[in-house]
């Protein structure tokens, strides 16, 4: 589905619900707003820096072989928390790593 008012402008139709009862649809987003990061090509830059970086880190010469032998790894939170910056203030934040 998604947010009220995308279920209002048109996708209620979609799942039998009336356009009448907006009161009575039951979204399954939200409506919010992100900061600007800049270009697209600026984004797609550091996408394609991280898809580089994690063919490194398995050992894939392609990204059809990295869709080949997937490898997963099970990782707990705190070795989530170890795995970020830690332990030091940030004064300039990457392109590719916000804070907040």
């Amino acid at each position: 589905m998604g947010s009220l008012g995308a279920m209002a402008k048109g996708s209620s139709d979609r799942y039998f619900q009336s356009e009448n009862a907006v009161d009575k649809l039951v979204p399954e987003g939200i409506e919010g707003r992100v900061p600007y990061k800049g270009s697209i090509s600026s984004i797609i830059h550091q996408m394609m820096g991280g898809v580089r970086a994690s063919m490194g880190y398995v050992g894939c010469a392609s990204i059809e072989e990295m869709r080949s032998k997937p490898q997963f790894v099970r990782v707990t939170s705190a070795g989530m928390s170890e795995s970020h910056v830690h332990d030091v203030s940030i004064t300039k934040e990457a392109p590719n790593y916000r804070v907040s």
